[in-house]
């Protein structure tokens, strides 16, 4: 799914550190009101080392299609942990993933974006969705194509606003080629939002208490 799968060079310095910037300002909020909040809820702790872990394994697992495609589990991780604790754990799998070679260092900060918005998108899409419906899988598919859709989005306006160095073309040609990676990367958004669907539904039947919090 959306991930930026370039090298360290790819952008230039100035770029690389506004994302960076930008990426750590939204931890350092999410820390503080995590901090501010009342005593963290054990189940969601335990729920954010699962996703983690399962996020992590999954980022590895690629297709080697147009540079290697995978799925990300953020909506997943949207819908279980919610956006505060979703940016640690998309910040702590960007970086184990960097760590192992898969995407730079550099664009840490950038992929961090990418992927948080699709946590964020996700955990309000299904909050809303479940407003509507108490089907769980229509909820945790809509709300897992929404914001898959949503973070190729943000790929490629990164992509597009930064550049990449050593490349050779026209906004229009990098918009083009961009495009249809996102149009691979939508298709595997499918697979992926009936995976969440299914696993949103086993939850709800077995620990539908691990569901509370996304009711509201």
């Amino acid at each position: 799914m959306a991930h930026i799968h370039l090298e360290d060079g790819s952008f230039t310095v100035f770029w690389v550190l506004l994302w960076w910037l930008i990426a750590i300002l939204l931890i350092g909020i999410a820390l503080y009101l995590l901090r501010s909040s009342k005593k963290p809820d054990p189940k969601k702790i335990t729920i954010a080392a699962f996703v983690t872990t399962a996020a992590f394994a999954i980022f590895q697992v690629q297709v080697p299609v147009f540079g290697g495609v995978h799925l990300n589990l953020t909506p997943l991780i949207g819908i279980l942990a919610g956006p505060l604790l979703g940016t640690l754990i998309i910040f702590i799998v960007n970086i184990l993933s960097a760590a192992i070679g898969h995407g730079g260092w550099g664009l840490v900060g950038a992929n961090v974006l990418v992927n948080l918005s699709e946590v964020i998108v996700a955990w309000y899409v299904f909050r809303s969705m479940n407003k509507i419906t108490s089907n769980k899988f229509s909820s945790a598919g809509v709300a897992a194509i929404i914001s898959l859709f949503v973070g190729n989005l943000v790929m490629m306006a990164i992509i597009l606003i930064s550049g990449i160095q050593g490349v050779h073309q026209t906004p229009g040609e990098l918009l083009s080629g961009l495009s249809l990676l996102a149009a691979v990367n939508m298709g595997v958004a499918v697979i992926e939002a009936f995976i969440t669907g299914f696993i949103i539904v086993y939850i709800g039947k077995i620990r539908p208490d691990l569901l509370e919090g996304s009711r509201k």
